[in-house]
């Protein structure tokens, strides 16, 4: 595994410094965008990485898998009620889709199913940011964890269009709580700092069954894993899902931090770092070393 890496690394060291960081979010238009690492955790816990997998980065729409995982253990199977299960086929976050559906998003990747499940948490959790980092430090096995509070601040600033789903949401009774007190648990999620050794090991339960090794949990029924791994298949990858399930054939979840996970059902859990994003918004490197990797072995579900 460690030479396959290095092979692909090597692949696609040329490409180092292709897009662009997320600058529209002030504190990570800074992030030096010449950064690349891999990580692969085998349904076993033992991982294999190269390059800057070792470098805490913003997760930001990566925190969304945990958010749906926290409300799944909550309410269930009711949860669906509230958010739906289909791709969206718009950008993740549009108002349009929001008020044609009578403010139901279609899944809980988009901005606006991202927030009705912050909503759900925030019913449930006294802190729910804090419940949020004691999960991930718990599956990634690394108490280090922490939210950057410099970028959830400079969300929080930005943050009038998703407090318009937000409230939108709100007029058609499918938001309980405060915009503002969800918004900032919400973007809290996001500025959690995580590497790549700490999201592969994170999400590793994905690729078991819903059994993380690392906190010796069942964190999802086997029946419940299968159905966020569908989600991830169809709607973890912004506008680029399509695209990714055609070219990479994996369940997987970007963030505009530049990170990617992916999963390999029964086998192993993925995650890719490089900070400069293509058009659509995610990490330009990390498409193409999955995109190589797809090629080299055939992992693709499909």
């Amino acid at each position: 595994m460690e030479m396959l890496l290095k092979s692909i690394f090597d692949e696609i060291k040329p490409m180092l410094g292709q897009g662009k960081v997320a600058d529209y979010i002030p504190a990570l238009a800074t992030v030096n965008p010449y950064q690349f690492g891999i990580a692969v955790c085998d349904i076993h816990g033992n991982i294999t990485h190269i390059g800057d997998a070792n470098v805490p980065f913003s997760i930001q729409s990566i925190s969304k898998v945990f958010n749906l995982v926290l409300a799944i253990n909550h309410y269930g199977e009711s949860m669906w009620d509230r958010v739906g299960c289909e791709p969206s086929g718009l950008p993740f976050n549009s108002l349009v889709q929001l008020e044609y559906e009578q403010g139901i998003p279609r899944n809980p990747f988009i901005n606006a199913g991202a927030l009705v499940v912050s909503d759900m948490n925030e019913s449930r959790f006294a802190s729910p940011h804090i419940g949020m980092r004691d999960f991930v430090k718990r599956l990634s096995c690394n108490d280090e964890i922490i939210a950057n509070r410099d970028v959830s601040d400079s969300e929080f600033e930005f943050r009038a269009r998703n407090a318009a789903m937000a409230y939108l949401m709100k007029a058609y009774n499918n938001f309980e709580n405060e915009v503002d007190d969800v918004l900032h648990s919400y973007f809290s999620n996001c500025a959690i700092e995580m590497s790549c050794v700490d999201l592969a090991r994170a999400t590793n339960f994905l690729a078991n069954r819903g059994y993380s090794v690392c906190a010796n949990e069942q964190v999802l029924t086997p029946s419940q894993n299968r159905q966020v791994n569908a989600l991830l298949a169809t709607s973890g990858m912004y506008d680029e899902a399509g695209s990714f399930a055609f070219k990479v054939g994996l369940p997987g979840k970007s963030g505009v931090g530049g990170g990617i996970i992916a999963v390999v059902p029964g086998r192993f859990s993925i995650c890719v770092f490089s900070p400069a994003l293509n058009t659509v918004g995610n990490s330009q490197l990390g498409v193409a070393a999955l995109t190589s990797l797809s090629k080299r072995i055939s992992w693709s579900v499909y």
